[in-house]
């Protein structure tokens, strides 16, 4: 049988992320079969049990979410191109007056707050800035079945069999994209609800049966909605919320 690296089962098993299972193994906060394990690479059998001391679930426990309605013009990660990452517009002066989470806003909230999946310069809605890697794997990771919903502002004229291709049967890239659910929400507006991220998705296909997008906008991810949440304004996800 074959050994397979701590962190990199520890990521399948979804305790956390790889960052976060080298940094947990480096504090000695990682467990196999009962004994702690200091040393990074260290690769044990996949039937091995392996658990978090305490300090580490703490510290996940501390970890914070924030559900952010970014706007349009900011990037989803690192700045580009003079444009501002929106993580910038997270500040206390513009938390959503009506988040109800007892948390009291930090800047200790932003170290380590990254994007779990991208938003395009030019689309806006709902995006997921997370310090929790389980988070992150959840929506972003290699098997993420996650649903996302956009409502799809576009111009044309669909072909008849054209809104059945979107559905499926199109390919990005040489690779076949995974089924989708596309409707018409009204005579200019789709609604989108995909599995899979891949770069500029939406706009792609719709490009491919002859439609051009004029606005795009992520209204829900998983179970949790956009809802009333102003455009720039952020909340934190609650304990009572699940993707």
């Amino acid at each position: 049988m074959e050994k397979i690296r701590v962190s990199k089962l520890m990521s399948e098993q979804g305790l956390c992320s790889r960052r976060e299972a080298d940094s947990y193994i480096e504090r000695g906060w990682v467990l196999v079969d009962g004994q702690p394990v200091t040393e990074l690479g260290t690769r044990i059998y996949r039937t091995q049990s392996i658990t978090l001391a305490p300090a580490a679930q703490s510290r996940q426990q501390a970890s914070i979410t924030i559900l952010l309605n970014k706007p349009v013009g900011y990037v989803s990660g690192q700045a580009e191109q003079n444009y501002r990452p929106a993580v910038t517009l997270v500040t206390a002066q513009s938390r959503f007056s009506g988040d109800r989470s007892p948390l009291r806003f930090s800047p200790a909230h932003l170290k380590g707050l990254a994007p779990a999946g991208r938003l395009d310069i030019d689309s806006h809605g709902l995006l997921v800035l997370t310090q929790d890697g389980r988070i992150a794997k959840q929506l972003i990771g290699e098997n993420s079945g996650t649903e996302k919903e956009y409502l799809v502002r576009v111009q044309g004229k669909l072909p008849a069999n054209a809104l059945a291709l979107l559905n499926f049967g199109l390919s990005l890239d040489g690779t076949p994209l995974k089924r989708a659910e596309v409707s018409w929400q009204n005579r200019d507006q789709l609604r989108f609800i995909l599995r899979e991220g891949k770069k500029r998705q939406i706009r792609r296909m719709c490009e491919l049966v002859g439609l051009k997008v004029t606005g795009l906008k992520r209204v829900r991810i998983g179970k949790v909605t956009l809802g009333d949440l102003p455009t720039g304004q952020w909340r934190y996800l609650r304990h009572d919320e699940r993707f």
